[in-house]
């Protein structure tokens, strides 16, 4: 009997200038570059409505498409917190908020191709967990 896939494939969506991702782009993933200048993206808050409304079970991951970008790419979650775990390929600590809650994630221009954040939401707080190349490259502010 042949095998048999279920959701095998993720949906792709290049960024390369400002977006703001909706409720219904959740489980997509996000190739960024930032050829054409500095990049921000804004998610999904609990003050949205509609597709702009952040509802548990979102969930996106952002990838870094070029070798150290030309340019910042901040992801901003409005007034809803963001709790961040990460780690670099020598798993040294990257950007951990624990305790204190961020309101961006950046990815600098230090980043490699292939390093990744990614976010879900439970309905109060995004939660995200990075893995970068290049230690301190993915920061917070």
């Amino acid at each position: 009997m042949g095998r048999v896939y279920f959701n095998a494939r993720r949906e792709s969506h290049a960024l390369d200038g400002a977006y703001t991702v909706k409720a219904s782009d959740s489980g997509k993933v996000f190739m960024l570059s930032a050829t054409g200048g500095t990049v921000a993206i804004t998610l999904p808050t609990l003050s949205g409505t509609g597709d702009d409304l952040a509802v548990a079970g979102l969930y996106y991951k952002f990838v870094v498409l070029e070798d150290t970008p030309a340019n910042a790419i901040t992801i901003g979650a409005g007034g809803t917190v963001i709790d961040i775990v990460g780690v670099d390929i020598a798993q040294n600590d990257g950007p951990s908020s624990a305790g204190t809650a961020k309101s961006n994630l950046i990815i600098g221009t230090a980043c490699k191709q292939g390093d990744y954040i990614d976010m879900f939401h439970d309905g109060t707080t995004w939660y995200a967990e990075s893995m970068s190349s290049t230690a301190g490259s993915i920061t917070t502010s």
